[in-house]
């Protein structure tokens, strides 16, 4: 019988595909379906309070107008993190997830290793070392287990410079990994978008771990983890983690 390496899956946002994402529901959800690397986006609220939290504004996760940043955390545990769109009413009180409540049940993980993203609108509205300083005192209970990631690369040589954090540089095109920015800072990860992998050929950017977002179909993972890829961002940690293995115990 052939052994099959197989890729390391990411949780993307928790087990997303069963869970509102970027919640503790979700990411203890994944954990508990068997990841041992979740990744979740960190934004600050009003009061500078970190929390996980996606996008721009609250519609889709929230069902209100405005932006976590413009709510300090009391307005905000007076919301509900349902996802309507995706689960109707089903987790309708489901409260916002600080970065403190994630490190709190992560330290109870201590296999698992956490992807922290700093979302770039943070970053622009509170300043880097504003949003830095507050991260870094949520995680540092699980300091070990973290990598920070971000799109601003900015970011990533304050703490490059200011830590001993790994770091991991993530951009949307296969073309981005020739930035001058992320040869220098010789980041230990960087993640792109598996739908702009060129079509053919090793994919390799210098010695860091190549990881792709994002992927449900597990046929495709092995497909780019054969040409380099080493980690798989995913909605569906669980069915993905159970298919994997079933073509790596039968083939």
């Amino acid at each position: 019988m052939t052994t099959v390496s197989i890729p390391q899956l990411v949780a993307h946002r928790g087990f997303t595909a069963n869970y509102p994402e970027n919640t503790l529901l979700a990411i203890r959800a994944a954990v508990e379906a068997g990841a041992r690397f979740v990744e979740f986006d960190i934004q600050l609220t009003a009061d500078q309070v970190p929390v996980l939290f996606h996008d721009r504004d609250m519609q889709r996760m929230c069902g209100q107008t405005g932006s976590v940043q413009d709510l300090d955390l009391a307005q905000l545990n007076n919301l509900s993190v349902h996802q309507f769109g995706t689960f109707g009413y089903k987790y309708v009180g489901n409260p916002i997830t600080t970065l403190a409540e994630l490190a709190a049940y992560l330290v109870t993980q201590p296999q698992v290793t956490a992807f922290v993203e700093l979302k770039r609108n943070s970053l622009q509205k509170f300043g880097i070392a504003t949003v830095i300083a507050r991260v870094f005192a949520a995680i540092a209970p699980i300091k070990s287990q973290c990598v920070i990631i971000s799109y601003n690369l900015d970011a990533l040589q304050v703490v490059r410079a200011e830590s001993d954090y790994p770091i991991g540089a993530v951009f949307d095109f296969w073309r981005e990994r020739n930035s001058e920015l992320i040869r220098q800072m010789h980041p230990e990860y960087v993640f792109t978008d598996i739908d702009q992998l060129p079509r053919w050929g090793k994919l390799q950017v210098g010695n860091s771990k190549l990881a792709v977002y994002e992927c449900t179909d597990p046929d495709h993972a092995l497909r780019v983890h054969r040409r380099g890829v080493d980690l798989v961002e995913t909605f569906a940690i669980e069915p993905m983690l159970t298919q994997l293995h079933l073509r790596a115990s039968t083939t």
